[in-house]
């Protein structure tokens, strides 16, 4: 089979020929059909000492089964996070990762969807939204942030601000649902809002904050890193929460599960549907990662091998 790999970091992506992998008891040996592209494996490849596995969000088709891989057969279509090399015609997940895919739903809407709509249903939620509020979300235009546009407004937000890092963003991001857009770097980002949900950090922290009401509430789900000052949230009695789905995942696996079926609840219903920047072959993997961590994207950037 064939597989996306890198020698040194910051090296270039190249494919080679491997075995196919063999499931482990608890596992899942899944024909990809599309694989999601992320900015934290974008990143790693530029930053990590060591090459990593390319892996991320997966969907396809259930070829072989580990013997204690239970409540999955071979034909099932499921999608999931692999940890391993999920850029390949095959890959290993993990039951305890692995969801259904519904009938009537692709493997590029899966891979778009579920990682992605749990991160950005999970900051949302860590947010404590209530009805009647305003929120802004920075990388609106983003795998994560665009589903988060929408979701804000499913849980009562009556105003919605996306952020964007460039004013050509802005026709995509309101044709999201966003009454109002931002870009990076404005003297002011308008009327505050009761609460932020941000996948950017490091400097953008502090324009965030400052963005919101008194009492409002900040949530950071990126891996860009950052600083806030204490006296910032002090004199407005404002707050920051971090959220990593990961943790979702490994310690309360039941409200996992919940907020995998409110997905694709809503994506039945025609109320949340993910958009697609692009597809790209295993063989482009490199344009895709160059979609990503030039923040040219609009919507999610999908491989389909």
């Amino acid at each position: 089979m064939r597989r996306v790999r890198y020698a040194s970091t910051g090296g270039p992506l190249f494919l080679e020929e491997v075995p196919v992998p063999e499931p482990g008891p608890d596992e899942l040996l899944v024909r990809c059909e599309a694989v999601g592209v992320t900015l934290p494996v974008v990143r790693k490849v530029t930053e990590a000492p060591e090459p990593i596995p390319l892996g991320g969000e997966i969907a396809g088709e259930v070829v072989a089964t580990g013997g204690e891989a239970t409540g999955f057969r071979i034909g099932d279509r499921v999608t999931g996070l692999c940890f391993g090399h999920g850029y390949a015609d095959f890959a290993v997940l993990h039951r305890s990762m692995a969801t259904p895919v519904p009938d009537g739903a692709g493997a590029v809407d899966a891979v778009a969807l579920v990682r992605s709509g749990l991160v950005a249903l999970g900051a949302l939620t860590a947010a404590r939204p209530r009805p009647g509020e305003s929120a802004l979300v920075t990388a609106a235009a983003s795998g994560v942030g665009h589903l988060a546009v929408r979701l804000a407004r499913t849980r009562g937000a009556v105003r919605v601000v996306g952020a964007v890092s460039d004013p050509a963003k802005a026709d995509f991001v309101r044709s999201l649902g966003a009454d109002d857009v931002v870009v990076y770097g404005d003297d002011g980002w308008g009327e505050p809002v009761d609460y932020v949900l941000d996948g950017v950090g490091g400097d953008l922290l502090t324009p965030a904050v400052a963005a919101l009401a008194p009492g409002g509430r900040l949530v950071a789900y990126g891996s860009g890193g950052g600083h806030v000052r204490a006296y910032d949230l002090l004199v407005g009695s404002k707050t920051v929460t971090g959220f990593q789905v990961a943790r979702i995942a490994r310690e309360e696996p039941e409200l996992y599960e919940r907020w995998r079926r409110e997905l694709w609840a809503l994506f039945a219903e025609g109320t949340l549907r993910p958009s697609v920047h692009g597809t790209f072959a295993l063989a482009d993997a490199a344009k895709a990662h160059e979609a990503v961590e030039s923040h040219a994207n609009l919507g999610k950037v999908v491989l389909v091998p």
